[in-house]
């Protein structure tokens, strides 16, 4: 056994793409690659119990630095025995560094080489996050995996202003390494940032590398950039790194999106579409999205799709879903948002199979048929 707290095992190489069948063993338990992450930045898959989201298939889901030290602080998690405790799901955690935040709420923050100062959306109290501080909170909440704190530049960032973020961003990481104190229970992943720029996410990639971390992810994407930069930028940058790593690419969870990463060596992947959208009515099916308030639903008796194999389908019809959203109960979100989940998780079962059976390719032209390829 690796003396990593993460380890990376490759099963299967796709041979007509570069899709890899992989598992990820850390602290708590085997994580079945490629996979989605559903996200709970708030220690809260939103409108899941922790067993529902297992049983949608996830084997790993995200908090996040920035709101968990702010509320209810870090402090008192660990306290409480740490996040898997005070969450109540066993499996692995992934922590987000807060550095998304510097780009989410840059009207709120200032920012130097020391870290940024941000003012709280929630009670406008004021907050320093470092390096030094993420590591320190990402430690006491006990993830399973932290993320090394980096900037994250806007996307129509000028060359020569993305470049001088790249190089505090690894300023920010060698700090980060330096201040771990329990790197036998947390890892660190890296974060390759560069904007559009391929020689600039070349350039990063080759310094992440150097540091010999946990596992790689990609950066600075999925924030308003075209969709075939954001692909380009994604696959340029997946060749760049190491094969027995785990590679992540932050952010992107449409249908196409991740068939296509996969596709180009992509193995972890979070996002809120799936339970954004169901909180906003907005189902994924077999045949592309359902609007739920939709007026050809009120008097359906079948299910959102007669093949899903989720409790919400095998229970209930789309028209007493509709009645559920119309009337705004409560009861409507978990059921969309188990549905969804369902969703990504059998998407991404199809896609492990896919690899193992050497057509993903196939696997991309079925899917973007569905859902276009942007």
């Amino acid at each position: 056994m690796s003396s990593r707290t993460v380890r990376y095992e490759l099963i299967h190489q796709d041979q007509h793409s570069s899709a890899r069948r992989g598992r990820l063993y850390t602290p708590h338990g085997v994580v079945e690659l490629p996979t989605f992450m559903p996200v709970g930045t708030n220690a809260s898959v939103k409108a899941m119990l922790p067993d529902e989201v297992l049983s949608t298939g996830a084997e790993v889901i995200l908090g996040n630095t920035f709101h968990l030290m702010t509320r209810p602080g870090h402090e008192l998690i660990n306290n409480l025995g740490g996040l898997h405790s005070f969450v109540g799901w066993h499996r692995t955690i992934l922590t987000d560094s807060g550095g998304f935040q510097v780009l989410s709420l840059k009207d709120r923050l200032t920012i130097n080489e020391q870290g940024v100062r941000i003012q709280s959306p929630y009670d406008g109290q004021y907050y320093n996050l470092s390096p030094e501080i993420s590591v320190q909170v990402q430690e006491a909440l006990g993830a399973d995996i932290a993320m090394a704190f980096d900037e994250c530049p806007p996307h129509d960032s000028t060359k020569a202003y993305v470049e001088a973020s790249m190089a505090r961003t690894t300023r920010w990481l060698d700090r980060c390494i330096a201040e771990r104190k329990y790197p036998e229970r947390t890892s660190l992943f890296g974060i390759v940032q560069g904007g559009t720029f391929e020689d600039l996410r070349e350039e990063h990639a080759q310094t992440l590398i150097s540091r010999n971390l946990d596992g790689y992810a990609v950066g600075g994407v999925a924030i308003g950039e075209s969709k075939p930069d954001m692909l380009r930028v994604a696959e340029f940058t997946a060749r760049q790194l190491p094969t027995d790593r785990p590679r992540y690419l932050m952010g992107v969870g449409h249908p196409e999106d991740l068939v296509m990463a996969v596709a180009s060596g992509i193995d972890m992947f979070d996002c809120v579409v799936p339970t954004r959208n169901a909180r906003n009515g907005r189902l994924f099916t077999r045949h592309g999205h359902l609007v739920l308030k939709n007026a050809c639903h009120k008097m359906e008796a079948g299910p959102i799709d007669s093949e899903c194999g989720c409790p919400t389908c095998q229970n209930y019809s789309l028209a007493y879903l509709r009645h559920l959203w119309a009337t705004n109960e409560i009861l409507v979100h978990r059921l969309t948002t188990m549905h969804n989940l369902w969703f990504f998780g059998s998407l991404m079962r199809r896609i492990r199979s896919a690899i193992v059976e050497d057509r993903m390719n196939e696997l991309v032209e079925e899917i973007c048929a569905v859902w276009g390829s942007g």
